[in-house]
């Protein structure tokens, strides 16, 4: 418990709009992020019962994008509040299973608070705006969601008017360039990459098109030599000649194959070699080689063609096609734009800054409101944010605690308390008087009809109808991170003992299981001595670790 609650302090001042963002240095790169779920998993965390909370935060990344920090400090602050019952010597079973039906109570509550949607109207636009600018709240580039939110919201729409929203990832592709102003960045409905690698002739090439025919393939376009080892018998010099035009013969039937099934746009995996690139923009016709893969797929779902892996017998039903075709030019790179596409999947948002650090955590700030965004289209119904449903929870919670007898009634009470830890960080976060905006929280849920959308105002540093301010999240999210939290802090506790395997003694022995000991890290030694110590003082025997390279000898001696 002790180890989960250290990991939950490390991400705990990086909630809500105020918190801080941590400097992570791994050795090789640094990361600047305030996404809970980056943090936790850049932290080499050596404990293992502590890894279950990045666990948790990683499932919450996945199934809903935000909320990754609430999770581990809801989880974390479950652990603290049954902590005593654990010291006094309560069984873990009876905590779990109240656990779990708190949690299961909490679950329920959120839904029946939820305020559902039509997101086919105007408010329900609204609603998805709001809420993709509330997950922006907390992070780097919340000064600028009035531009970014309908970016997001744009393009999540476009994918649900399809039906295809479970490939938000990989249709909604995020392209970072460095320099420039953030307020610069800009969407694409449709496909956009980096220029890719080319050779001499490309100048030449023709760089915008209306309503081209798009040819894509995963061919290698270059001029290949024999094979060294490959041994050809000649008796007259001439035919060596005839051997070396058969080599040119073959990627020139290549070339006019695809000139003459009538493509304007030639785009392959594999290199387009000089020879090609010249060919073709003697022809008007454009080329681009090497294209990322991700990038290939996303232009086959959009222009609607598809990927060919030989040149023989091309037809008019394989090409895709759109709108219109240009190379633009961005910042200091150049950019394929393919606009106005049949297919309205795919879009594409480049994301400028000023450093690679900047853009890097504007683009998990954007994964995380996309997320968000497509959640509120599943889930349909918001709930407010800023504590005010946690607030709501625990007061229905302690209310319910009073009609059980027995220990339950301690334990869902103690659950009840632990949802606090949500409002109390965001003001200790914002630098306001936790105390004082908690009680007045908890007397305007107690005693008013009205109260229940009630948080903390991080503007004014006082209370307010969070609902009324537009802080809203989809209640999916707030379900998942109770349960996720819940589970998390029942499984910790239903550990009772951690067995780590130790190293042998005798240096011929099989040492598969040394050696992945050694390769691991040891906890943090902070951690470790901690845990010395607190043995030391009641009593029990220490772990052995009292700094690098010193320990003693246990048993005789």
């Amino acid at each position: 418990i002790n180890a989960c609650q250290a990991v939950a302090d490390v991400v705990k001042t990086t909630l809500g709009p105020r918190g801080m963002d941590k400097l992570i240095f791994d050795g090789r790169k640094v990361t600047i992020s305030n996404d809970g779920a980056t943090i936790m998993r850049l932290l080499d965390i050596a404990h293992p019962a502590a890894k279950t909370l990045v666990d948790i935060s990683m499932s919450q990344d996945a199934e809903v994008g935000d909320g990754t920090t609430s999770v581990v400090l809801l989880a974390g602050s479950m652990l603290k509040s049954i902590k005593p019952f654990v010291e006094e010597g309560v069984h873990p079973q009876i905590i779990i299973r109240n656990m779990r039906t708190a949690a299961k109570l909490a679950v329920e509550k959120v839904s029946s608070l939820s305020v559902s949607y039509d997101i086919h109207t105007k408010e329900g636009e609204d609603m998805l705006i709001k809420c993709a600018s509330t997950s922006l709240n907390s992070k780097l580039i919340a000064g600028h969601q009035d531009l970014f939110s309908p970016m997001i919201v744009e393009a999540v729409k476009q994918l649900d008017a399809a039906g295809a929203l479970d490939d938000v990832n990989s249709l909604v592709a995020i392209k970072k360039i460095p320099g420039g102003d953030v307020r610069s960045s800009f969407l694409v409905k449709g496909v956009a990459f980096k220029k890719t690698f080319s050779y001499a002739g490309f100048e030449q090439m023709t760089k915008k098109f209306d309503q081209p025919k798009i040819l894509l393939l995963n061919v290698e376009l270059e001029l290949k030599s024999e094979k060294e080892n490959a041994e050809v018998r000649i008796t007259d010099p001439e035919e060596y000649q005839s051997i070396v035009d058969a080599e040119w013969q073959v990627i020139y039937d290549k070339l006019d194959a695809c000139v003459n099934c009538g493509a304007n746009i030639v785009l392959s995996k594999l290199p387009i070699g000089d020879l090609a690139t010249q060919y073709f923009a003697d022809r008007g016709l454009f080329c681009a080689g090497r294209v990322e893969d991700a990038d290939l797929k996303r232009v086959c779902k959009a222009t609607g063609g598809t990927t060919q892996t030989t040149t023989n017998g091309l037809y008019d039903g394989i090409l895709g096609t759109c709108g219109k075709f240009e190379e633009k030019r961005v910042g200091d790179e150049r950019f394929n734009v393919f606009e106005d596409c049949p297919l309205s999947l795919t879009s594409t948002m480049v994301l400028r800054g000023g450093s690679e650090q900047f853009i890097a955590e504007s683009e998990r700030s954007v994964h995380d409101a996309l997320m968000v965004v497509k959640r509120c289209l599943k889930s349909k119904s918001v709930v407010a944010g800023g504590g005010a449903v946690e607030m709501e929870v625990s007061k229905y919670l302690r209310q319910h605690a009073l009609t059980i007898e027995g220990k339950g009634q301690l334990i869902i009470s103690a659950f009840a308390k632990s949802l606090e830890v949500v409002p109390q960080q965001l003001c200790d976060n914002a630098g306001f008087d936790a105390t004082d905006i908690l009680s007045a929280l908890r007397r305007k849920h107690a005693q008013d009809e009205d109260g229940k959308w009630f948080g903390v105002d991080i503007a004014g540093g006082s209370i307010c109808d969070t609902f009324k301010s537009g802080v809203w999240e989809p209640s999916d999210n707030k379900c998942n991170s109770l349960g996720a939290a819940a589970e998390a802090a029942c499984v910790i506790l239903s550990i009772d003992e951690t067995v780590v395997n130790p190293r042998s003694q005798d240096p011929g022995a099989a040492g598969g299981g040394g050696a992945a000991m050694q390769q691991q890290k040891p906890l943090s030694n902070m951690m470790g001595n901690a845990m010395d110590s607190v043995n030391a003082q009641q009593g029990g025997s220490r772990s052995g670790n009292l700094g690098n390279g010193v320990s003693y000898m246990k048993g005789r001696g």
